[in-house]
C-alpha cells in the first residue's frame, strides 16, 4: 500500500496513476504486501533532515527511512521515502526530463534505498541503476542516466 503525506500541498498531476506505479513496483520487488510513505516536503525540511540523518547540510532530492519497527510487531511496513519537489522539478528542467517522469524515477530510486540498494561503490551503483532502468522502462520512462 502506498501512502501520500503531503506536507505541503503540492499537487500532483496524477496521484491514483503515481501511486499504481508505485505499487506496481513493490509487486515486481516482492513486497507487494508492504506499505511505503511517501512524503513530499519543502526545501528547508529536506535539508533538516538530510543533516541530521546524514550530516550534509544541504538541499537533496530525496531521502530514504527504512522501518526500524521491532520484530515482534507484525507489520510490513519499508519505510518512509521523502521527496523535495522544488528540487525534483528543478532537477527535470535542468535535465530535460518531465517533472512526472523525474519524480517516478526518484520515488522508485528511494524505495530501492530501502531494500538495501546503494550507490556509493560502484559495482553497487551498477546494479541499482540498472534494475531503476529496467523498471522505467516498463512505464515508457527513457533510462534517466544517459
Amino acid at each position: 500500500m502506498i501512502v501520500i503525506q503531503n506536507s505541503i500541498a503540492t499537487k500532483l498531476s496524477n496521484e491514483a496513476e503515481f501511486c499504481r506505479i508505485l505499487q506496481s513496483v513493490l509487486i515486481q520487488l516482492d513486497k507487494g504486501d508492504s506499505e511505503l510513505l511517501i512524503r513530499f516536503v519543502d526545501p528547508a525540511e529536506i535539508q533538516q533532515l538530510n543533516k541530521i540523518y546524514r550530516h550534509q547540510d544541504k538541499t537533496t532530492n530525496v531521502l530514504s527511512f527504512p522501518s526500524d519497527l521491532p520484530i515482534e510487531i507484525d507489520e510490513e511496513i519499508l519505510g518512509d521515502v521523502v521527496i523535495c519537489n522544488e528540487i525534483v522539478a528543478k532537477e527535470a528542467k535542468m535535465q530535460q526530463k518531465t517533472f512526472n517522469n523525474h519524480l517516478i524515477h526518484m520515488a522508485i530510486h528511494g524505495t530501492l534505498h530501502l531494500l538495501g540498494f546503494d550507490h556509493i561503490e560502484g559495482s553497487e551503483a551498477e546494479k541499482m541503476e540498472s534494475l531503476e532502468v529496467e523498471i522505467l522502462e516498463k512505464f515508457n520512462i527513457n533510462n534517466p542516466y544517459i
